[in-house]
């Protein structure tokens, strides 16, 4: 098997002819897949020294996008972000946007934004506009 190629998840022959040994074995996954994936087992030795981390967070925490580091997570989704209120990450001190959480493994933007109806405006007034314009002129034509 060359280097680009992978092993398939299931082989009934290999299966078959292979005794398992369990995690003594060689052939165990274990020690199968050792080596593999090291960039992203650094990302979360990194992870696990970013402030905050030694000391547990709480229940459910966020993290900061600049440090990494544990924020105890105080929000109630149901409501609007209270954009006045203007939080600091304890660590750094990088301004956190109060509609985006970081959490472990996604970012969360569910909170619910300003209204568009000031950007569809132009485009209504425009449409009322040129409509009456129309209505007008099949009036003076038709009428």
């Amino acid at each position: 098997m060359s280097g680009d190629e992978r092993e398939p998840a299931y082989d009934p022959k290999r299966v078959r002819e292979e005794k398992s040994l369990g995690n003594v074995s060689d052939a165990h996954w274990s020690r199968k897949r050792k080596g593999l994936h090291e960039e992203e087992l650094e990302f979360l030795r990194e992870r696990s020294r970013a402030p905050g981390v030694a000391e547990g967070g709480a229940d459910r925490n966020m993290y900061c996008m600049e440090c990494h580091g544990v924020i105890p997570l105080q929000y109630d989704q149901r409501r609007p972000a209270d954009r006045d209120r203007v939080e600091h990450c304890p660590h750094c001190g990088a301004e956190l946007d109060a509609n985006v959480r970081m959490m472990f493994n996604w970012v969360e933007m569910d909170q619910p934004h300003d209204s568009d109806a000031m950007a569809i405006l132009p485009f209504a007034v425009g449409l009322v506009v040129i409509l009456m314009l129309l209505f007008l002129g099949g009036y003076v034509l038709f009428g």
